[in-house]
């Protein structure tokens, strides 16, 4: 997959960034293509290989279907998430780690509901906020719209299944 300087894109767990550059640096001895990608949520600035692109999980934004079919799993979608903490967590990570929008909406979804039944432990929470801001981030960029407008877009698709906004602690 190839990026064209000034494409948004997705980094795994850490959002949508605009491609700023590509250019060949010599790190390792070899000639290596890189992108510099600046993220939007903290303005941090991430050199990816080319030839890594891959394995790191760089995708494009998601089209506006694939924000209809998040929306809908927000309202319908059922959550299975395994009742010992620490292999829910390990699931959850690899889900964020992965990349796709469809599997940070799961990890939200799964962490709000379990929330309503029992207090979240705090890399819970934390894993429920990340995964909002990834959400809301993504929306954003894929429908145009600002953050507060992509907030009420998922906050009406919660309310439809009495899941709540989580709130910023």
């Amino acid at each position: 997959m190839s990026f064209q300087v000034g494409e948004k894109v997705v980094y795994p767990n850490q959002g949508v960034g605009i491609i700023e550059q590509i250019s060949t640096r010599n790190l390792t001895g070899q000639p290596e293509m890189f992108y510099l990608l600046k993220l939007s949520s903290n303005s941090m600035r991430v050199m990816v290989p080319t030839s890594n692109v891959e394995s790191v999980g760089l995708r494009r934004v998601s089209k506006s279907n694939e924000i209809g079919n998040v929306l809908d799993f927000l309202v319908k979608g059922r959550c299975k998430s395994p009742q010992d903490w620490k292999w829910r967590f390990k699931e959850n990570c690899e889900k964020m780690r992965g990349g796709s929008l469809q599997q940070v909406a799961e990890v939200f979804k799964s962490l709000l509901t379990l929330n309503r039944a029992k207090p979240l432990s705090f890399r819970e929470k934390k894993m429920l906020d990340r995964s909002w801001q990834l959400l809301v981030d993504e929306i954003a960029v894929a429908r145009g719209f600002s953050r507060e407008q992509a907030e009420e877009m998922l906050a009406k698709a919660l309310s439809k299944t009495n899941l709540k906004v989580p709130l910023e602690n």
